[in-house]
């Protein structure tokens, strides 16, 4: 019985169940949507503008979608992949990814660019709350009885005079002059000031009550069926397709093909699900937990999953540098005409399918001083016999004015992310590593034109990647030249009322130009562009490392090994990828190293005497209960006795009978 309730309420729960985060397939449907929760919900909606090859996109991704839970039924959550929808991105200005943005009846009311969680979740509270404020209706016959309680003096055609400038001050989605919203709640707040006591609200938005497919169905059937007079009076409106005019059909059409488009988002699944936390906590410590997300930790994942030891890969889900890149991966054996993203993807398939698990977390600090260790991260503390460090690097910057200020604004350091942003665009690349010739080549595919900014006269990149730079024709190259500076354009950002204006608020900017430097001879050119990317190497992501392992005294930030193995100056710590290679630094060799990884983890817990303590547990409990039945040593277990006694075994029951 139990059961089976169980299993009407998971079918009641499929029946109302919605995705949670929706995607935005055409401009048509992110209208249609807007139009609905400004004039039916009165819903704000929250809208991430995304990629698939951005890191930060990526990381942001889980939280967004949690979120999106935590708040569900009080505001709209959607995703626009900008390099889908080109016309939205460019309608609302994104210039960098991730950006968010919030509406609220039609209108932007706030923005920001970049993966903060704090922001997010301070813009989204503060939106609801402006939301539920503006969720009221003043209707005329409050207002009538107001006045009649406070102000008998006052004609009905005073208030019809007051009710219509309430009106006229509404000036979007009020298609039924009504007076609403902030006007209605400063009216109100004007007229308290003035009687002592306000008119009484409405609430002008019911919470939406969710359709079951039952309920669809039935409706359906309840339209196809019955008096046919019944049926041809409901069906009054609609036009007779044989007489209709083109616009008529069109207009049926539409109509149609968004009621399919509605039905599908009710069916769909929310999707983000390699992002979610797969770890879950247990009494027993972890055996080996791999910190890092890239070539490195994926393959030591993989081959650690491989030996039972059931790895824990902690790790934003932005799969390293490879996950950035958005040209084809030439350099991996085996891997042709494929990109970095789908490389990172594949890695983590085959890590879950041996037994990997996934923390989509950033690692705080280690605490080396306890056995088993600690690892520290922003919402959880993992326990573990050794850890896998393969964190690998982060992007340097130039540091010259202007940068900073215009981050998300046209200066960048991924391609990937941000480049489809400025299609047809002039731009730089700053750099002379593989890493800006990628970034040249992506850029090339959509940009008007492409600078190179090298500070000396050869690259150091490949020859390969260096030849096709140099030949390419959207390309051209500044040698022996810096970048000086970063010159910024206030960004146009009009409000659609006029209301809430910081004054003080700094004013945002987006790139317009850079001032050039020659090296030697100090001259100072000024070019219009519109995007900068820095593309000038990377430095270990170790800072969380600091007073736990030895460093590399040569190499400032790497983390120094024994030897040729991964081990690091603290047993059970080791040290695979970027963060411990200051000379290759290659996807395949990051790969190679974070095998050794596991394969030196593997067997340190077995010199270690490190087992499966849960598994070991139930064998030695196990154990106890067998030994613990009351039988004598040796002596059989049959099953007969305890059935009754009556017989020792089937033979002599067999031999009774016969």
């Amino acid at each position: 019985m139990l059961r089976f309730a169980l299993l009407l309420l998971s079918m009641t729960a499929l029946a109302y169940a919605r995705p949670i985060v929706r995607h935005i397939r055409s401009t048509h449907e992110f209208d249609r949507l807007m139009k609905k929760h400004s004039t039916q919900t009165g819903l704000p909606v929250i809208v991430d503008f995304y990629s698939d090859g951005c890191g930060p996109c990526r990381m942001i991704a889980p939280i967004f979608k949690k979120l999106a839970q935590e708040v569900e039924g009080k505001a709209v959550f959607v995703k626009v992949d900008t390099n889908a929808l080109h016309e939205l991105s460019s309608r609302y200005g994104v210039r960098s990814l991730p950006t968010f943005k919030f509406f609220l009846g039609g209108r932007k009311v706030q923005e920001f660019s970049g993966a903060g969680e704090q922001q997010l979740r301070q813009f989204t509270q503060d939106i609801i709350q402006k939301a539920e404020w503006e969720n009221v209706i003043l209707p005329l016959d409050n207002l009538v009885s107001y006045y009649g309680q406070q102000d008998a003096s006052k004609t009905d055609k005073d208030i019809q005079k007051v009710y219509k400038k309430c009106v006229d001050q509404v000036k979007d989605n009020n298609p039924e002059k009504l007076c609403v919203g902030a006007v209605a709640r400063n009216l109100a707040k004007s007229l308290k000031k003035k009687y002592g006591s306000g008119p009484e609200f409405e609430k002008r938005f019911l919470p939406e009550e969710p359709s079951t497919n039952e309920q669809s169905s039935d409706k359906q059937a309840g339209e196809g069926s019955g008096d046919s007079k019944k049926t041809n009076k409901g069906n009054s409106d609609k036009p007779n397709l044989h007489l209709a005019t083109k616009e008529e059909l069109l207009a049926e059409l539409e109509s149609r093909l968004d009621a399919e488009r509605d039905a599908q988002v009710e069916e769909e699944e929310d999707d983000n699900a390699e992002f979610e936390h797969g770890w879950e906590p247990s009494e027993w410590p972890e055996r080996v937990t791999i910190i890092g997300g890239g070539p490195a930790g994926l393959s030591a994942a993989i081959y650690a999953a491989r030996a039972g030891l059931k790895p824990v890969v902690v790790a934003p889900p932005m799969g390293g540098q490879l996950q950035g890149k958005g040209v084809d991966v030439e350099n991996y054996p085996g891997l042709f005409n494929v990109t970095g993203p789908a490389v990172v993807s594949l890695m983590r398939q085959q890590a879950i399918a041996y037994g990997a698990s996934f923390e989509a977390d950033v690692v705080v600090g280690i605490d080396a001083s306890v056995r088993p260790m600690k690892v520290k991260t922003n919402s959880s503390l993992i326990e573990t016999h050794s850890i896998i460090v393969a964190t690998g690097a982060e992007s340097n910057w130039l540091n010259v004015k202007g940068e900073y200020e215009m981050r998300g604004g046209g200066v960048s350091s991924c391609a990937t992310c941000d480049g489809h942003i400025y299609r047809g665009k002039h731009v730089l690349v700053v750099g002379g590593g593989d890493t800006a010739m990628e970034d040249a080549l992506v850029l090339a595919r959509t940009s008007e034109s492409v600078t190179v900014i090298h500070r000396r006269d050869t690259f150091r990149a490949s020859n390969v990647l260096a030849q096709r730079v140099s030949e390419h024709p959207s390309i051209s190259i500044k040698w022996n030249t810096v970048i000086a500076e970063i010159l910024g354009k206030p960004l146009s950002s009009p409000t659609s009322d006029g209301e809430n204006v910081d004054l003080d608020a700094p004013v945002e900017k987006v790139v317009s130009g850079a001032v050039l430097k020659d090296v030697y001879t100090g001259e100072e050119t000024t070019v219009d562009v519109d995007a900068v990317f820095v593309a000038i190497g990377h430095t270990p992501t170790t800072s969380f490392l600091e007073g736990v392992v030895e460093f590399n005294p040569e190499h400032a930030g790497y983390v120094l090994t024994q030897g040729t193995s991964t081990k690091t100056s603290v047993p059970g710590i080791f040290a695979c990828g970027d963060v411990a290679d200051s000379i290759y630094r290659q996807a395949i060799t990051s790969a190679g190293s974070g095998a050794a990884a596991a394969l030196d983890a593997e067997r340190w817990l077995s010199e270690e005497g490190l087992g499966n303590e849960e598994s070991e547990f139930e064998a030695e409990l196990l154990a106890d209960i067998m030994a613990n039945d009351g039988r004598r040593s040796g002596e059989e277990y049959n099953v007969y006795e305890e059935a009754g006694g009556r017989v020792s075994g089937m033979k002599e029951s067999t031999g009774s009978e016969l």
